[in-house]
This record gives structure tokens, C-alpha cells and sequence, in this order.
């Protein structure tokens, strides 16, 4: 019976549309469970909308709408952009639901029946921004969590016992797993040592809650409602507890670090009062953070998720925020960082590698891959790949079960860095060119280890890139990459034989236009909005929108002026020596290629008509030629910015200049 895997995202608050920093944690949450799934797990997984409380009524009636309107609403919003983004929950639990309104009660009355719970006077302060009891000096005083002014609250409450749990709460911190990283961890350890007060935990003065079972006068303190969603979801208080028996204890629980105390002091002892074990592992991340200040709607500072969706695709957003936040700390956005991590590893990493491995199995052995001969000399580069991809395998394994996402993508990144300098190296379609045996035998080995190695990189990162590995796995011929067991991954798996799918660009390089059209769509309040939940279906925009749409410059620039020129006119025209980066085939045009051209200080995109003379795998690495400025053109809806100088006889095949290779890149020609 294979192991079973339980993990939550925290529940949603709906005061607010969802931003990206939302998108963070449930994006990080999917990665977890697809991998736990790939690794062959039993894995449920749990998001879901918090929808009690002080905060939403207020907001309800500032909206002129009931809170159930507002909640339908907002938690439709998220669950929308959830489906939108292709997040694979297992379950969407909302707390304003018959299911879980009857767990909480059930919870209550474990509590209370166990002696944990007694009705007293409360008076002090309260923070209705974060439904948090607040010692504090005296009326107005801030929220040590959010700095906002708290409110004097007077009134008949239930209390838990919290203070009896002290000591215990204290043992369970002992297990360095069950808070994570150590900094929470240490955090968490200091406040309960400073002493625990008993909690208030149930509200009169407002309605808008799960009444106290016996005394509907009251309603259950939120967080006490909201931290059971964990356990309800589940069947928890239900005559059906099955999911409960075979899932709970949680195995992880993903929150931010603002609620870590809710969660790692709250929560457990709850459970504990209950008698029921507390979660295996809580793991706090860190903020994304836009210009330098967390993401809120107060400070008008969020970034929405459906923008990026809209322009660049979900990968991109996902690979962006696991790679470029260190897990655990916080980290910053920037649409200019998207742009330049998706296309430095993404576009010119992945993408190139897969598009050049796979045309050339296509173009020189019919589109099926090759497999060494067991008498074929293996070459020290050969075997270098092959020990670096055990490598990877091993490693990037470990920091995943550690959470440390960025680490291992880098990890395996460098796997993809080497594989690129062994094909260069090579020069694969130099060999194909050639009829010698011994040549073919090495093409051979070439392009199994480069298609090997790539398998092996798209099956470790599916979990993070989904759509994009998906495909990459069927172009290698090998089916649903659902089914593949990632416990199972090692070199040499690859069969002699197997027939590619149809190999096509899996990420087109995104332009400044990109982060213009996102600038844009924020700026003026024009993110796409999430459809409801019965509405969403994912997305079928490709990525190829980031380069749908054109500057202003290139809108308006004047066109170069035709016939003859004078010297003057022609010392005007620049000619650099580039390096091209990328080179692949541009859809329906026999005679076309996009190029990425390195200038030294920039990289171009450039569109030539050279494709019948020269193989795309054939011109990386190469240098060449380019007048740099030009105005920039459209040609079969890609942006060229530059032309590549190549000599041609009537009727010939155009001819790139050969005399560069000693010239540096970036170096002006006169």
C-alpha cells in the first residue's frame, strides 16, 4: 500500500481578490503534491476560503451587500483563479459550508466536554484587521502584527485553556520538523515561553459566525472556526470520517509567516484539548514583496495573478516564484525579473535545449531516437553527462523533500548548462553531415546523452512546470508523464526506437513589449478578472502571448528610405558582431528563422531568410553579422530588431560572412 500524503494550503480570508502572494503559497502547495504524486503517494490536497468574522461583515456593509454575497463572490474569485492556473486541490473547503459549520461545533463541544472551556468577562483591546486579542496599553494602541489602531472590546466570552498547554506545546517544538525554518521555530518557542494567557474565543457582539453549540448568543473567536477547516474538509464531526481516519494528521501545512502563531501555538493546542494529534510539519514561508513593502490591498501595492497568466502563461509564473524566492525568506517581484528568469532559463535554457536535441533526432534519424551500440567508445564528456544527471537526480531529490525549490531548480538548470556546452562541443550537425561510420556512431551517442539528459530534467522539474513538461515529455515520444514514477528516474531509460511526437517551440521568447502590456494592465486596472468557479476552465492562452504585441517604437518608427544612398547616409548604418544564442524555425515560413543574437550588452531577437541554407542547431554558437539599427520590423507576427548581412549569388543560397570568429562579440564593424 503506497504512503499517504496530506497537505493544505491555509484557507484564503475574502476580504480581498486574490494577488500573486496568494498565488505563492498554493503554487508552491501544487508543486509539493504533484511531486508527492509522481513519487507515488496517496496525496490529498486542501485550499479552500476563510469567510467569518468581524472584518467581513464590516466589509459587507461597506460593499451594501450581505456577507454571503460577499463571500460567494470573493471565494468564487479565488477558486476561479485556482482552476485558471491548473492548481491540482483535491478538495476546496469554504467555512460558511453546512459540512464545515457542523465539524466546528463537534470540535467545540470535544473541547468544552474535556474541560477546556469556560464562560468569563473579557475587556480589552482587539484588532478586527487580523481577529486578533492584543495586549496592549491601553485604547487605540497598535497591532504589534499589523500596527493598525486596536479596538477596546467589552463583553461575555467563552475562554480556552490555553495556559494549561504551555509545557506540552513546548515538547512538541522539540520535534525540528514540526516548524520550519528555525527562525519561526525560534520565534514561536520565545513566545510561549514568555507565558500563555487563556484565550477568548467566542464573539457577541457581531453575528456573522458559526454559533456556540448550546448558546447561539455567541459566535466561535474565527480562528478557532478557521484552523478546524483542516480536519472538517476531511469529514471531521460527519457520520462519513473515512478521510479523516485515512489522511489526518496532516503530513504539511503551508502558511505565511504572519500567522505562524495561530498556527504553531493555537492550532496544536486545540488539537491537544480535543485529544485528537497535532499536524507532522508547519512550514512558513516568507512575503513576496513589491517595491520593497508586502503586497496588500491597503497599500495598493498588488500584483494580480491573471495578468501574468494573460501575457506570459502559468509556467512562467510558477518557475519565477520558485526560483528566484528562496523558500522560507521573503522575496521580491518585479515584471522585469519575470521577463529576464523566462527567458534566460526558460526560453533560451529548456526550451532551446529540447527544440535542438529534438530536431536534430528528427532531422537525422527519421524521428527516432537512437541508442549507442554496446561496442561504441564512450568518450570522458560522454560519461560526464551521464554521472552529472545521477548527480542531479540525487540531489535535486533531497532539496525538494526540504522544500528548497530554488536550490534544486538551479540544480538541475546546471544540468541543462552542461548538456548546451556538450553539444556545442560536439557540433552534432557537423557529424550528421558526414557518411564515416565511426562519426555516426559518435552523432549517435551525441544525441542520446543530450535527449537522455533532457528527459531526466523534465521529468524532475514537472512538478514546478507542468504545461511545458507535459509537452516536452510527449515530443520525446513518452506518453503522459502522469503515469511516470519519479522514484523510478535513472539514466538510461530511454528506449532504442522510440518515434518522437511533433516537436514544436515550447517557449517563445518574451520581448519588452511583455512587461510594457503587464505594466499596463496593472497600471489601469485591467488584470483579467477570474471567472466563478462554474465558469473557470484553464487557460488555453499560450505563452507565445508574450511576444503577441509590439512597442510603441515599433508602431511608429519610419520606414528606411528605398533607393540610392549617399556616403553619408551610409556611415550612418551600425554593423556589430553577435553571437547567436538561439536558433529555431519560424512556424509556416519555409525560408525564415528566429534568431537570439548575443550583442555583448543585449540580446536581440532577429527574423532571417536563411533557413534553407542553414540548419538551426547549425548556427548556435555561431558568429555573425547585424546591422543594429534598423527600425524594427514585423515578419510572420515576430518582432525583428536588426538584419544579418549574407552574400548570395543569383539564385543561390544566401552565404553568412566566415571572417568573425576572431572578432569579439559586440565589436562595431567599419
Amino acid at each position: 500500500m503506497s504512503k499517504k500524503f496530506y497537505i493544505t494550503t491555509p484557507i484564503y480570508y475574502v476580504n480581498a481578490r486574490p494577488h500573486i502572494g496568494h498565488a505563492y503559497t498554493t503554487i508552491a502547495c501544487d508543486a509539493i503534491a504533484r511531486r508527492q504524486r509522481m513519487l507515488g503517494a496517496d496525496t490529498f490536497f486542501l485550499t479552500g476560503t476563510d469567510e467569518h468574522g468581524q472584518k467581513i461583515e464590516r466589509a459587507a456593509q461597506a460593499a451594501g451587500k450581505t456577507p454571503q454575497q460577499l463571500t460567494d463572490e470573493v471565494s468564487a474569485q479565488f477558486r476561479g483563479l485556482w482552476d485558471r492556473m491548473g492548481i491540482t486541490y483535491d478538495d476546496y473547503i469554504r467555512t460558511t459550508s453546512d459540512r464545515h459549520k457542523r465539524g466546528v461545533q463537534a470540535l467545540w463541544r470535544k473541547i468544552r466536554d474535556n474541560g477546556y472551556i469556560y464562560k468569563d468577562q473579557y475587556s480589552g483591546q482587539y484588532c478586527v484587521f487580523d481577529e486578533l486579542y492584543v495586549d496592549a496599553a491601553g485604547p487605540g494602541s497598535p497591532c504589534p502584527e499589523c500596527g493598525r489602531p486596536t479596538e477596546t472590546v467589552k463583553e461575555e466570552n467563552y475562554f480556552f485553556k490555553l495556559s494549561a498547554f504551555q509545557d506540552k506545546l513546548l515538547k512538541l517544538y522539540e520535534q525540528p520538523d514540526f516548524i520550519r525554518p528555525e527562525t519561526r521555530r525560534n520565534e514561536v518557542i520565545s513566545f510561549v515561553r514568555s507565558g500563555l494567557r487563556d484565550l477568548s474565543i467566542s464573539r457577541s457582539t457581531f453575528s456573522w459566525g458559526i454559533p456556540v453549540p448550546d448558546d447561539p448568543k455567541h459566535v466561535i473567536y474565527v480562528w478557532l472556526d478557521a484552523l478546524s477547516n483542516y480536519i472538517t474538509a476531511l469529514g471531521y464531526g460527519s457520520d462519513d470520517a473515512k478521510l479523516y481516519e485515512k489522511f489526518w494528521p496532516a503530513d504539511l501545512q503551508m502558511i505565511g509567516k504572519e500567522i505562524v502563531r495561530f498556527h504553531c501555538v493555537y492550532w496544536p493546542a486545540f488539537l491537544m484539548a480535543a485529544g485528537l494529534p497535532a499536524p507532522k510539519s508547519i512550514v512558513a514561508h516568507g512575503w513576496l514583496l513589491f517595491e520593497e513593502n508586502k503586497m496588500s490591498k491597503s497599500r495598493g501595492n498588488i500584483v494580480r495573478a491573471e495578468t501574468i497568466l494573460e501575457v506570459m502563461g502559468q509556467d512562467a509564473l510558477r518557475y519565477f516564484l520558485l526560483r528566484e524566492v528562496v523558500f522560507g525568506q521573503d522575496g521580491s517581484f518585479s515584471f522585469d525579473a519575470l521577463v529576464q528568469r523566462y527567458n534566460a532559463d526558460l526560453a533560451n535554457g529548456l526550451g532551446n535545449l529540447a527544440s535542438r536535441t529534438l530536431a536534430m533526432i528528427t532531422r537525422y534519424f527519421k524521428g527516432e531516437v537512437p541508442y549507442p551500440s554496446a561496442g561504441a567508445a564512450r568518450r570522458p564528456a560522454d560519461g560526464a553527462i551521464a554521472e552529472a544527471a545521477g548527480r542531479t537526480i540525487a540531489e535535486c531529490n533531497g532539496l525538494f523533500d526540504q522544500y528548497q525549490f530554488s536550490r534544486a531548480l538551479e540544480l538541475a538548470w546546471g544540468l541543462v548548462a552542461a548538456v548546451d556546452k556538450y553539444i556545442v562541443e560536439n557540433e552534432p550537425w557537423v557529424l550528421g553531415e558526414k557518411q564515416d561510420e565511426e562519426i555516426r556512431a559518435q552523432l549517435v551517442t551525441v544525441l542520446y546523452t543530450s535527449a537522455e539528459a533532457l528527459r531526466i530534467v523534465t521529468a524532475l522539474v514537472h512538478p514546478v512546470i507542468p504545461e511545458a513538461t507535459a509537452k516536452i515529455w510527449t515530443q520525446l515520444g513518452l506518453g503522459d508523464i502522469k503515469t511516470f514514477r519519479l522514484v523510478d528516474l535513472k539514466w538510461g531509460q530511454l528506449e532504442l526506437g522510440t518515434k518522437l511526437g511533433s516537436v514544436a517551440p515550447v517557449f517563445p521568447r518574451a520581448d519588452k513589449s511583455a512587461i510594457e502590456r503587464m505594466q499596463e494592465m496593472e497600471e489601469q486596472g485591467r488584470g483579467a478578472v477570474a471567472p466563478t468557479a462554474s465558469e473557470a476552465q484553464p487557460s488555453a492562452k499560450p505563452a507565445a502571448a508574450a511576444t503577441a504585441t509590439t512597442t510603441a517604437a515599433a508602431k511608429t518608427a519610419p520606414p528606411i528610405p528605398e533607393g540610392k544612398i549617399g556616403i553619408d547616409d551610409f556611415t550612418k548604418v551600425e554593423m556589430r558582431v553577435g553571437q547567436v544564442r538561439v536558433a529555431e524555425k519560424v512556424q509556416g515560413a519555409d525560408k525564415l528563422l528566429r534568431l537570439e543574437v548575443d550583442l555583448g550588452n543585449e540580446v536581440r531577437q532577429v527574423v532571417a531568410g536563411i533557413a534553407e541554407a542553414y540548419a538551426p542547431e547549425a548556427l548556435v554558437g555561431r558568429k555573425v553579422a547585424i546591422v543594429t539599427n534598423l527600425a524594427p520590423r514585423k515578419l510572420r507576427g515576430l518582432e525583428s530588431n536588426g538584419m544579418i548581412l549574407a552574400a548570395s549569388v543569383e539564385g543561390g543560397k544566401p552565404v553568412l560572412a566566415s571572417f568573425l570568429e576572431d572578432v569579439p562579440v559586440g565589436a562595431k564593424l567599419k
